[in-house]
């Protein structure tokens, strides 16, 4: 397999990356969180390793960032926390195993193996794109003819749902279920005040329409 670790002990880390390569594998080592995090989203891992202390970025924060993309790659999660509430808290962010250090390399070994063994699962994108408009969902970057877009939050989670369903109408309760999280019309404006600004941003600069209404049904973003 092609891993990744990420691990800033001096020691820790050569002798896991070392070991791993003597079984046959690839490995990559990184000793920085926010490092570890771009070559996560920039190269195609079969596994990552990721010790949950780490300068630049903490590992369930990288966990959290992956799975907030919709990546896929399994993630061990090396940690000297050893509670309970630590382990829940590694699990709800995504990681698909737990080994805490001081550990056995053979234990190690046999849990990299077991998530080699796993199915893969079916991958989302990480980019998502109409015509000349992109989305980078790892990191949260939106460029249109290779300008970039800044986007308010909101705004980037309604670009977001809009590109997931590229050619489809989307209707304002569906909208906003998915953005704003709410199962009811509160009969405010937040959805046209917010495609307004979208569309002030995404499509008023550039030659091109790209958000459109469907009268009477919603809003779609053309192919």
């Amino acid at each position: 397999m092609k891993i990744l670790v990420i691990e800033d002990d001096q020691l820790t880390g050569p002798y896991i990356a070392d070991g791993l390569r003597e079984e046959g594998h690839v490995v990559d080592l990184v000793a920085d969180g926010s490092q570890g995090l771009m070559e996560a989203a920039a190269r195609k891992y079969d596994l990552l390793i990721v010790d949950r202390m780490l300068p630049g970025l903490d590992g369930t924060s990288i966990v959290r960032t992956l799975r907030g993309a919709k990546s896929p790659v399994p993630i061990l999660i090396l940690t000297s926390l050893d509670g309970v509430s630590d382990r829940i808290e590694g699990l709800n962010a995504g990681a698909d195993d737990y080994l805490v250090k001081p550990f056995a390399f053979g234990e190690l070994s046999a849990r990299v193996a077991a998530l080699g063994r796993r199915p893969p699962p079916s991958e989302e994108p990480v980019v998502l794109a109409a015509g000349d408009l992109e989305m980078n969902l790892l990191s949260r970057k939106v460029t249109r003819a290779g300008v970039e877009i800044d986007l308010l939050p909101r705004e980037f989670a309604l670009l977001e749902c809009l590109l997931r369903r590229k050619g489809r109408v989307q209707t304002r309760t569906m909208l906003l279920e998915a953005v704003w999280d709410l199962s009811f019309d509160p009969q405010t404006n937040v959805v046209e005040t917010h495609i307004s600004r979208l569309r002030s941003k995404v499509d008023k600069p550039f030659q091109r329409d790209l958000i459109e209404t469907v009268r009477g049904s919603g809003y779609r973003i053309a192919g």
